[in-house]
């Protein structure tokens, strides 16, 4: 295990997986709810799990048999950082948008779990920033990538787990709409620096 690569690895899937989507309102919302906190947090992350490995080591074996696939996922993951970096800037410069946890009545866990899925699986960004980005930059730490795998996912985990249970604390916080545009703002640097990583990298 090489720590600073694990480390990275924890860094570039927190960075990644901060950006405000369906799946962490979803979250969030079951937290503050309190209602199947474990088993909306657990599938979420091992979904993650399972993504993070499969691109870490696919994306690997497939850029060697193809050797210019490699920077051409890199630039065109980098256009994409800069292309949601911009979008989370604007929403930072311009949203009024705030939490809406809803009044309705607790649904059953099979439910909340197929909802839970379905936002996970469904989602295309989820397996551009797991497979494609994720698998992308891993290929940067070879012969390390499982130490930037086991950080990744250890991130994804540490994120989840947060996100819900610590959700109860921050329900004064994004009921302000001023604080999804700081959240926001935060996510476009990263994805630039991300992005002018992947572009200035060798």
């Amino acid at each position: 295990m090489n720590p600073g690569v694990y480390m990275t690895g924890m860094m570039t899937g927190l960075s990644l997986i901060l950006a405000i989507g369906a799946q962490n309102a979803f979250v969030l919302r079951q937290g503050l709810r309190g209602q199947h906190v474990l088993a909306v947090c657990l599938a979420c992350a091992l979904s993650d799990a399972i993504l993070i490995v499969l691109g870490v080591t696919s994306f690997g074996r497939v850029a060697v048999w193809l050797p210019w696939l490699s920077p051409v996922m890199r630039l065109a993951g980098a256009a994409f950082l800069i292309w949601y970096g911009a979008l989370s800037m604007r929403a930072a410069l311009h949203s009024d948008n705030a939490l809406v946890i809803g009044n309705g009545s607790s649904a059953g866990l099979r439910r909340t779990l197929l909802a839970c899925l379905a936002i996970t699986w469904l989602n295309p960004h989820v397996y551009l920033d797991t497979v494609v980005l994720l698998g992308t930059i891993s290929t940067r730490f070879a012969p390390d990538t499982a130490s930037f795998a086991a950080g990744a996912v250890s991130g994804s985990f540490l994120f989840f787990f947060s996100l819900g249970y610590g959700a109860a604390r921050l329900r004064p916080v994004f009921a302000r709409p001023s604080s999804w545009r700081v959240l926001e703002a935060v996510v476009a640097v990263v994805m630039w620096t991300i992005a002018a990583k992947l572009i200035l990298a060798d």
